[in-house]
């Protein structure tokens, strides 16, 4: 009789991933009669997954076929190519108004990738994290598999659902390596005042400390006081960021991240190690991501990304889910469902066999509140965020 293989002790500390098992069900209900429109049901309305509806533009599917009808398959340099990272450094310029040396920019087999090599270079056993509550809980699962520990922090609705400086300051100790924060964060669609940003910054700093920030959501930023990037703070701080979000490119895997100088070459030396280089096929359709046609397309998507906000947060409100925190960014709305069910988790499985809508109970986000809140996504046309949004109100009525 074959043995069975001993698993590694890390594994204890890595989670299930709520979301996909609730996906799961969704989809099961969703092959089921009572949603087959043949028979007179009413097909599922998926909001639960965080993926825009919108696929890459057209000059990004040229570049990519272009790239490989000329056979430019071949590896590049662990860093990335040396064109994106100067177009992504320009980007931040002509965006965000920050002189970014594109030597500090590392692309990446998606911001996973980013999070995991970030982790990697700078933490190990023995070492806490500090993070808020709700948060994206892969980015905690990133620091247990380097060893560490990622201590989650109450942030409430006073606190647009982040951290600040004071409460950092309470909670540090002498075990304690850095921040890891999201702005715009998943699940809240919140941010940073840029004000509260440079203080976080500084205190860590003062700690010796290291800030890493979650930046995927960045360029859907719907508010002026808030689309700002923690590289602004200063060259030690470290912000991952995507291909994904904003510029659409979901299944391309591919992001990158911006480090302080000193920290490129030992995570250039683990992604030699961990996978080679982020795929060379997305990596030049991703130079098209910059082009001015492609730039006015994701503006545009942007634009009907805040008209969805629009339609959905007040809806939410009207029916008695309350959304605490008007989201200004990302394509989340962060909703109370506890008038209705003390469960989230019972509210959101009742909801897709009664109303046939998916959305995410707060279980994946971390314990605090977890079992009031649910997420619900609007990277979805306006066709269907408006039925699905009359099941809703006809289901909880």
């Amino acid at each position: 009789m074959a043995s069975v293989p001993r698993l590694a002790s890390r594994l204890r500390h890595i989670e299930p991933f709520y979301v996909m098992e609730c996906a799961k069900t969704a989809q099961r209900i969703a092959h089921s009669a009572e949603c087959d429109p043949g028979r007179g049901g009413e097909p599922m309305i998926f909001l639960n997954i965080g993926e825009p509806d919108f696929s890459a533009p057209p000059p990004v599917l040229q570049a990519a076929e272009a790239c490989m009808r000329a056979g430019r398959t071949q590896y590049t340099q662990a860093t990335g190519l040396p064109a994106l990272r100067e177009r992504i450094a320009g980007w931040y310029g002509t965006r965000f108004g920050l002189d970014i040396d594109a030597q500090r920019i590392v692309v990446t087999a998606g911001a996973s990738a980013a999070l995991q090599l970030a982790c990697l270079a700078l933490f190990e056993a023995g070492d806490e994290v500090l993070m808020p509550d709700p948060s994206y809980p892969c980015n905690r699962h990133f620091v247990a598999a380097a060893g560490a520990r990622a201590r989650l922090l109450p942030a409430g609705a006073a606190a647009r659902f982040q951290l600040d400086a004071a409460g950092l300051r309470d909670a540090w100790n002498e075990h304690t390596r850095g921040v890891l924060l999201a702005s715009p964060s998943n699940p809240t669609g919140t941010s940073i005042a840029r004000s509260e940003m440079a203080a976080i910054a500084e205190l860590v700093r003062a700690r010796g400390g290291v800030t890493l920030v979650d930046e995927i959501y960045l360029g859907l930023s719907y508010d002026e006081a808030f689309g700002h990037s923690a590289l602004e703070q200063g060259a030690d701080i470290v912000s991952i960021n995507s291909f994904s979000k904003y510029f659409s490119m979901t299944g391309w895997r591919l992001g990158w991240m911006v480090l302080p100088p000193e920290l490129v070459a030992p995570v250039e030396k683990l992604a030699q190690n961990l996978y080679i280089c982020a795929s060379t096929v997305a990596q030049h359709a991703a130079l098209a991501c910059f082009d001015d046609d492609s730039i006015a397309e994701y503006e545009r998507r942007r634009e009907r990304f805040r008209q969805r906000r629009d339609l959905v947060v007040p809806a939410l409100q009207a029916m008695g889910l309350k959304v605490p925190v008007m989201p200004d960014g990302a394509f989340y709305a962060w909703a109370d469902c506890s008038a209705f069910n003390s469960s989230s988790w019972d509210f959101c499985f009742d909801l897709m066999r009664s109303a046939h809508v998916a959305l995410t109970p707060g279980r994946d986000f971390g314990p605090h509140a977890a079992e009031r809140f649910v997420r619900l996504s609007f990277a979805n046309s306006m066709h269907e965020l408006e039925q699905a949004l009359s099941r809703l109100a006809r289901v909880l009525a």
